[in-house]
């Protein structure tokens, strides 16, 4: 990886090379998705998750008044197992397909070439960026799409902030080092007092610039955001950095650009993020809760009538991995993020 003799890098530029570097990034040269890949997502474990979304965004759409013509954005289409999963489903509802613009958001060309194979037959516009989208009421979608943002990482020290950095100056020894830093600096750039009841901070600047977009497209134009990742709710941050390679834990600095570097969410500092922004409310549920509620299992009772005992045991072994309390069922949550007027909540 060349880095033009630049060898300290802030650990969210280091992340950032590491996974979309036009020509070594983790994510811009390979499909990392399923058992050949090193992650499985929900939409690749069951379609039952992905029709379970579909009847939410149905259903959202209606508590908008219907709207003859909106923006339906996945953030991070993937491998596009999920947009295909959700046109399937949302072309039962012709009035609901007739005024749906279907739009992926991703940086990746090496995905987008793998998702264009696999909806080629879809009427589905990609865009780099979220400000491309035309005013329309908008209904965002973002499953395990905040987790491969960048992250910083601060830590307090006698009262001292200091930042992670990465030295690079022999790239076969890469390593952490820290940096002395204003804190105060840092917190009026975000507008957004960070370090507040806190020892050690993790928050990702890309996170917090697509929250602040998408929050202005919801005021300006109507719509919401439903956000499904991995993460925790208590308020104090922790380390969560971590690195994935074929379905395991990896070292961060083995095998560069071919390891996906990744992260847990902390809902507490998205909800707080939300407040700030004003002109919105947020509702917050575990993964299981949600699909439970939506009725994920009277779901998987219809498609699993009349098939043979292995094809049963197959979709609810399925369905288990994503409601089970020790699997993603808590670990992973949901979160909706709307204009402070609308009352939907369903499956929360």
């Amino acid at each position: 990886m060349k880095l033009k003799k630049k060898y300290n890098l802030p650990l969210d530029k280091f992340i950032n090379l590491s996974l979309y570097d036009e020509k070594l990034g983790y994510y811009m040269k390979r499909n990392p998705f399923g058992k050949k890949g090193d992650f499985v997502t929900s939409p690749n474990i069951s379609r039952l998750f992905s029709e379970i979304i579909a009847i939410w965004i149905l259903s959202f759409w209606q508590s908008l008044g219907s709207p003859k013509k909106f923006n339906l954005i996945e953030l991070g289409g993937g491998n596009g197992e999920m947009m295909k999963i959700l046109i399937e489903s949302l072309k039962n509802f012709p009035f609901f397909f007739k005024a749906c613009n279907f739009i992926i958001h991703e940086k990746s060309s090496r995905l987008i070439d793998i998702q264009k194979k696999k909806l080629i037959k879809e009427n589905i516009k990609w865009i780099y960026k979220v400000k491309e989208l035309k005013k329309k009421p908008c209904i965002f979608i973002a499953n395990e799409f905040f987790d491969s943002l960048a992250i910083k990482q601060f830590v307090k020290r006698r009262n001292l902030w200091f930042e992670k950095f990465v030295n690079f100056e022999n790239q076969k020894k890469p390593f952490f080092f820290e940096k002395k830093i204003d804190i105060k600096k840092i917190e009026k750039k975000i507008n957004f007092k960070i370090s507040q009841n806190q020892n050690f901070i993790e928050y990702s600047q890309l996170s917090l610039d697509y929250l602040k977009d998408i929050s202005k497209i919801i005021k300006e134009n109507n719509g919401g955001l439903l956000l499904i990742d991995y993460g925790y709710t208590e308020k104090r941050m922790k380390n969560t950095l971590q690195a994935v390679s074929k379905h395991k834990f990896a070292n961060i600095f083995r095998n560069i650009g071919n390891i996906d570097i990744t992260h847990n969410i902390n809902f507490s500092l998205f909800k707080k993020l939300i407040k700030n922004i004003g002109g919105l409310k947020n509702n917050l549920t575990t993964q299981r809760k949600f699909l439970l509620k939506m009725g994920i299992k009277q779901r998987a009772e219809i498609i699993s009538k009349n098939k043979s005992f292995l094809k049963k045991a197959d979709i609810y072994y399925r369905l288990e991995r994503l409601i089970n309390e020790n699997q993603m069922g808590n670990l992973f949550k949901v979160m909706f993020i709307k204009d402070k007027k609308n009352k939907f909540k369903l499956g929360f």
